[in-house]
């Protein structure tokens, strides 16, 4: 059992930054792959970010190359997603969650532990 939570989420204007947090909690932090998913209203869950146990693969959605970067603390039981030069196509609810043994990153079926997520508004 793994419990997640999210933090670091707001409102902000276009052209903007934030760092999301994802502190975790119960099984051992580092075991786990991470991902970042959002989800607008009315929209699909899409994946955001990824990044491997050791940090030394990540990955990102083709619109948020560039201006996005995961990274982890496994001392710290934390993953981050630092997000700048926001536009208010980048307005959701942002999610991380644990990879399971799923071979595909950008699936929201191969993740098996989510948080609850955190709310992030990009004003034009």
């Amino acid at each position: 059992q793994v419990q997640l939570v999210e933090s670091g989420g707001g409102l902000v204007q276009a052209g903007g930054s934030l760092r999301l947090s994802c502190a975790a909690s119960g099984r051992t932090f580092s075991s786990y792959a991470m991902g970042w998913f959002r989800q607008a209203p009315g929209k699909e869950r899409e994946f955001v970010a990824g990044i491997n146990w050791s940090a030394s693969s990540t990955y990102y959605t083709d619109s948020v190359k560039g201006r996005f970067s995961v990274s982890r603390d496994n001392n710290k039981n934390t993953a981050y997603l630092q997000m700048n030069s926001l536009k208010p196509e980048d307005t959701a609810v942002y999610y991380c969650a644990t990879k399971g043994l799923g071979s595909n990153w950008y699936v929201p079926r191969s993740y098996d532990y989510w948080g609850q997520g955190t709310q992030v508004t990009v004003s034009s």
